[in-house]
């Protein structure tokens, strides 16, 4: 599996803006899908491209992988942007054609969360048993560990970073949990 580069992940996962040069921000979707049998997990990422966003290249991509349905499957997904409201709908079609996959989606920043048609996305894929969070400590953490490449020299401190997203999150966390109850 190629992995991200740790600054591909510094600059991608901060919600905050960071100061000049400016860079595009991008949708990435890290996945791992572990079988209930304990098998090896088994992991990938995806970024949006021109016509396709990083859910829909994930579930195809599972859909690909012919897995054993009378095997279940937990499969948690990082998102760099929590899912627009066409993707909500697409992978709540998909998880209902798939009973077999218990989805987890765990996001650092929430997609136009102040627009409606993204706060029903939000609802929906949360009422369809789907649960959406927010990353913390935890999950950058998992992230961090499991999808980052380790192998260059870094010009940061990891850990200092992770402490940093998940002080950041907790306005997002919020957020969500207002989106959520309306």
């Amino acid at each position: 599996m190629a992995l991200l580069t740790a600054e591909t992940f510094r600059l991608q996962f901060n919600k905050r803006l960071l100061r000049r040069p400016y860079y595009p921000r991008k949708a990435l979707l890290c996945y791992q899908l572990t079988p209930q049998n304990g098998s090896t997990p088994t992991r990938g990422y995806f970024e949006n491209k021109k016509k396709c966003h990083a859910e829909i290249c994930f579930i195809n991509e599972i859909k690909s992988m012919g897995l054993d349905e009378t095997q279940c499957y937990q499969v948690t997904c990082y998102l760099t942007w929590s899912p627009c409201s066409s993707c909500a709908w697409e992978l709540v079609d998909f998880i209902k054609a798939h009973d077999h996959l218990n989805l987890r989606i765990f996001a650092s920043r929430l997609y136009y969360h102040w627009c409606k048609p993204q706060q029903d996305g939000l609802r929906l894929l949360c009422g369809s048993q789907v649960p959406v969070e927010v990353m913390g400590f935890p999950e950058f953490a998992d992230c961090w560990e499991n999808f980052v490449d380790h192998e260059k020299p870094l010009s940061f401190n990891p850990y200092k970073m992770l402490e940093e997203l998940d002080k950041n999150s907790r306005a997002i966390k919020r957020r969500l949990e207002r989106i959520k109850q309306s």
